[in-house]
This record gives C-alpha cells, structure tokens and sequence, in this order.
C-alpha cells in the first residue's frame, strides 16, 4: 500500500529527466507554452507529483493507425 508521503512527494525537473528521460530544458519550455506536464509551484521552486508526469507521459501516446499507417504490421 503506497503510504500518504509517497503521494505527496514532489520531484523536481532535474529528477524528472533522471526518472523519465524528459529533458529539463523542454519541461521549462513546455510550462511556459502550457503544453507539458502539471506543476507545483512553491515560491519561486518548481515540482511534480510522479503521478502528473506519468499521466501526461502516457497522453502523448499516439497509436500507429492515427498518424496516417496502416496498423496490423504490413510494411510493404
């Protein structure tokens, strides 16, 4: 059972790019623009629950049928 602490731990850009592969640069980016993950702000610090970065993580998937390929694994 995850305990109320692991919840509510934060992590910060840089152990966001050691944990996902996400670079730090694209999420400064991405708050800017509005497009990336959500946030926490304290003062002037920013973090992420892991639980918003793997949601947004897997909202960016995008199946093979909708980018215009044939889905089923014919490649000729």
């Amino acid at each position: 059972m995850v305990s109320r602490n692991s919840e509510l731990r934060l992590i910060d850009r840089k152990e966001v790019e050691d944990l996902y592969g996400v670079s730090k640069r694209f999420l400064e980016l991405a708050a800017v623009k509005g497009i990336g993950p959500a946030y926490v702000k304290i003062g002037r610090s920013v973090r992420y629950r892991r639980e918003d970065i793997e949601a947004w993580i897997l909202e960016q998937r995008i199946p093979c049928d909708q980018r215009g390929e044939k889905s089923g694994g014919d490649f000729s």
